[in-house]
């Protein structure tokens, strides 16, 4: 049976730690805050006081945290107590320079293979292991973890074979530049549609069921309309993808509708609605 180090328990990793343990799979489980983590012990998971000891006796760490600099951090501390040929398997959106910093501290501690695997999805799929999963990674270590991959995800496609080309972290932010735009398109016409004294609900029943409807505006339409926003993904983290597209794109490639999230996305975080889930974008729109 597989032993796995799951580092970062939040929104996403928690739920993902109760499918993995569903499974059958030997987990020992570490998060900043331990009191987010201990719940899990419920389902069988050891909670652990480190990264390294959470990776002590493992075949396969994983990472879910929020950004590059906390994955680096926790994730060399782990990678160096991980069992003799273990696999790095990291599932957070950090972006290119993050993901190129994943495989340099692989390296280092030697003898230890990485997986980019970024998933996509929210609170909700997470909780149904219905993610998607974007891989890439050396043929001869797709065996090892596809078992896991299954457990979390409803499906997994293979994008490349080398992690330091980070297909897919590339595959994953243009998947999220597309959702993040989407997300502020709903807000914007929502906000549009008050402005003008249409009733919002009136604007999702007239796009529903025509080619230009779409599940995600309804989800995050209503959310805006009742002024409610638990967070199925945290507007805060929403800006730091969004931050991490721009900073991904060429210097001759123009996306000025990236942009255009970039600042609407910081602008909601300075207003305050960071905790929240990133539909209140929708306030971006407001004095």
């Amino acid at each position: 049976m597989t032993t796995a180090a799951f580092l970062g328990t939040g929104t996403m990793g928690a739920p993902m730690v109760r499918n993995l343990a569903a499974a059958g799979f030997d987990l020992r489980v570490w998060n900043r805050t331990r009191s987010r983590a201990e719940p899990l012990a419920e389902c069988g998971a050891v909670v652990t006081g480190s990264p390294a000891e959470a990776a002590r006796g493992a075949d396969v760490l994983i990472t879910m945290l929020l950004d590059a600099d906390a994955t680096i951090a926790a994730g060399s501390e782990a990678a160096a107590a991980l069992n003799p040929g273990g696999v790095w398997v990291q599932m957070g959106t950090i972006g290119l320079p993050g993901t190129e910093s994943v495989c340099a501290a692989a390296a280092e501690v030697g003898g230890i293979a990485v997986v980019d695997a970024p998933v996509l999805g929210t609170k909700m799929p997470a909780e149904k292991g219905e993610l998607v999963v974007l891989a890439a990674g050396a043929p001869e270590v797709r065996e090892r973890v596809q078992p896991l991959f299954d457990a979390v995800g409803s499906r997994t496609r293979w994008v490349g074979e080398s992690p330091s080309q980070a297909a897919g972290t590339r595959m994953k932010l243009v998947a999220n530049n597309w959702v993040l735009t989407l997300t502020n398109a709903v807000g914007e016409s929502i906000a549009l549609a008050e402005d003008l004294g249409v009733d919002p609900s009136e604007f999702l029943a007239a796009i529903e069921g025509t080619a230009v409807d779409s599940a995600y505006a309804h989800v995050k339409g209503k959310a805006i309309i009742n002024g409610e926003f638990p967070p199925a993904f945290a507007l805060s983290a929403a800006a730091k993808d969004a931050a991490l597209v721009s900073q991904a794109a060429s210097d001759g490639l123009r996306l000025d509708l990236a942009e255009a999230v970039r600042a609407r996305f910081a602008r909601a975080l300075t207003a305050g609605h960071g905790d929240e889930d990133m539909a209140a974008v929708y306030y971006a729109s407001r004095p």
